[in-house]
């Protein structure tokens, strides 16, 4: 082997240390390590919430260190809310969309491994040329001749510096940060199923209730216009009952609005469209509330959030970045060869006279480019700044998220019990304003007080409800949705090029 130039000892010596013992220049990847936080609060949380005498009023203990359930949709006992999010991890194009980024991601890691191995290739030429023989002394006439040279060219890049390994492992972040991109379009796409289904089931008890309510508010009105007509009461207070009747009902096309809206937003969340979507609502009373709700060590919510760890694997590509910047600045060392056969003729290929090879090794030192690898490591470094910074910020919303949902739980618990009571008693006022009124002993002011104050209770407490059952979808939602539980995923799709494994 000739080299085209010959270095100093002393850069041999690098090469043949860089060589052995597989040297990579640049900074080497660390998981940053966890909050030293004991926990999520400003204040200890208490381990169980208030109790509601209704349903969905039920206290919740949160259980410290538990595992969280893969499939924790279930934990609502809800076949309804089962099926509609296994439908929506199948079908919805986010899902597939995130799908095949991760497999595009991890193939191109892949492709990029090929760098580290010797380029084969192999090559056929048949040449039919004429020369002239004057050149050669040997008179005016020409000749024909026929040249056949197939070869086999070989050429390998000695990755002394380790600028492709630090590529390869930089492809393979990627990847890294896609696996959990897809793990967090599955986390977002089950908890908005879950949220809209409650919704849905919360908007429709409140329709239910007004119905009931402007039911209920039409008899007494027809009860008010008889007494009108016998003189017992005025005009003013028909019209007052009428006003009411109306208030209530033109609440009505707001609350089926929104819950023709939150439908159409379930059909997209099915992969559908909205015409398409005909099933049936969720009934909020047949949702169970967990009695137990996990809450994970606070060092351990950097494992399971996947926007974390995406942002760790966003972390590890810039470091890697920064030595394949810095890799580009030193000395790149390839081999080349060939091996072949020529001859006029193809038998005369096949003996050893036909036989042709080369071999030859190349060094690259860039030396004056203008400043533009030195700015590209620069801005390499940059980009690794900006990734954990983009990484220190996203721990502390998963941290706020989790004190969020927590602080929820326990308020939610505390305003559903408080709702209960203002419910039952503007029930209680409302009865007695109307014996009274009845019995002559009370006017009819008090009455329409009494009603409009019932129909607010009767909503917040369906409202309030519901709140219990969204505020623990947050908390799974915040605590990662157990997504190193799950068994539905494809493997092949799941399964990560990465470098943390």
């Amino acid at each position: 082997m000739r080299l085209t130039a010959t270095p100093p000892p002393g850069v041999r010596t690098v090469f043949l240390a860089a060589i052995l013992g597989g040297c990579m220049v640049g900074p080497d990847f660390h998981t940053p390590p966890a909050p030293a936080s004991t926990r999520f609060t400003e204040a200890p949380v208490p381990g169980r919430t208030a109790s509601a005498d209704a349903p969905g009023g039920a206290a919740q203990t949160l259980v410290q260190g538990r595992d969280i359930p893969g499939d924790w949709w279930q934990v609502f006992h809800s076949p309804r809310i089962t099926a509609l999010v296994t439908e929506a991890l199948k079908a919805n194009p986010d899902v597939a969309a995130a799908q095949s980024t991760l497999l595009q991601a991890r193939e191109s890691a892949r492709a990029e491994i090929g760098a580290l191995m010797p380029q084969v290739s192999g090559s056929a030429q048949a040449q039919r040329a004429r020369i002239s023989l004057a050149g050669f002394g040997l008179g005016s006439g020409s000749a024909s001749y026929t040249l056949y040279t197939p070869a086999v060219n070989v050429s390998y890049a000695l990755d002394v510096f380790g600028g492709i390994r630090r590529q390869v492992e930089q492809l393979q972040a990627q990847a890294e940060f896609q696996q959990f991109q897809l793990e967090a379009t599955y986390l977002t796409l089950a908890a908005n199923v879950v949220v809209a289904a409650i919704t849905e089931a919360s908007l429709q008890a409140q329709i239910d209730s007004t119905q009931e309510i402007v039911k209920a508010d039409n008899e007494a009105l027809n009860l008010t216009r008889q007494r009108f007509q016998l003189g017992g009461v005025s005009q003013v207070d028909v019209l007052q009952q009428q006003s009411l009747v109306d208030a209530q009902v033109a609440t009505l096309p707001g609350l089926r609005k929104q819950l023709q809206q939150t439908r159409n937003q379930l059909a997209v969340y099915l992969g559908g469209h909205p015409d398409q979507y005909n099933s049936p609502g969720l009934d909020l009373d047949t949702l169970a509330l967990p009695g137990e709700l996990p809450v994970s060590l606070p060092s351990k919510l950097v494992e399971q959030r996947p926007d974390i760890r995406a942002y760790a694997a966003m972390l590890h590509s810039a470091t890697a970045a920064v030595g394949v910047a810095t890799a580009n600045m030193l000395p790149q060392l390839s081999l080349t060869g060939s091996y072949g056969l020529e001859a006029s003729t193809i038998p005369n290929l096949f003996t050893p006279s036909g036989i042709i090879w080369s071999i030859a090794g190349t060094i690259a030192q860039p030396i004056f480019e203008g400043g533009t690898l030195t700015a590209q490591k620069r801005a390499a470094k940059a980009a690794m700044d900006v990734a954990a910074a983009q990484y220190s910020s996203t721990v502390n919303v998963a941290f706020q998220n989790v004190a969020n949902a927590l602080v929820a739980i326990e308020r939610d618990a505390e305003t559903l019990q408080a709702v209960l009571a203002a419910q039952k008693t503007a029930a209680a006022s409302l009865a007695l304003a109307r014996s009274q009124y009845q019995a002559g002993a009370g006017t009819y002011l008090n009455v329409l007080t009494a009603e409009q104050s019932d129909f607010s209770s009767r909503l917040n407490l369906v409202a309030a409800r519901a709140a219990r059952f969204t505020d623990t979808v947050a908390l799974f939602q915040a605590l990662g949705g157990g997504w190193w539980n799950r068994t539905d995923v494809d493997p092949n799709v799941a399964q990560c090029c990465g470098v943390f494994q």
